[in-house]
């Protein structure tokens, strides 16, 4: 459950795009739009859950695997861009070859 900890929320991005740009493109990050879910909430009910999730976002949560490990042992852990490769690979999100 420990996972692995973005403070600041910007390490899955940047890792996602260090993957991405080995594969041959160049992403170009940029921040969600809050503003605009409020105004799809007539054509897209979906945008109402996500409005009641923005919390999420706002402040850092983090989960506590004391008791896990207490009960399994350690936790093994994925390197973040080693496992976002391979997701996204398995996903067909990357060009094969």
């Amino acid at each position: 459950m420990d996972g692995h900890w973005d403070a600041d929320g910007t390490q899955m991005a940047t890792a996602i795009s260090k993957v991405v740009a080995r594969h041959g493109s160049q992403p170009t990050l940029g921040t969600f739009p809050w503003w605009l879910v409020p105004l799809l909430f007539p054509i897209l009910p979906t945008m109402g859950e996500l409005w009641e999730m923005r919390y999420l976002w706002r402040r850092p949560v983090r989960l506590d695997n004391t008791r896990l490990t207490a009960m399994l042992g350690s936790e093994p852990h994925t390197p973040l861009e080693r496992a976002l490769e391979e997701t996204l690979a398995g996903l067909g999100c990357l060009p094969t070859g």
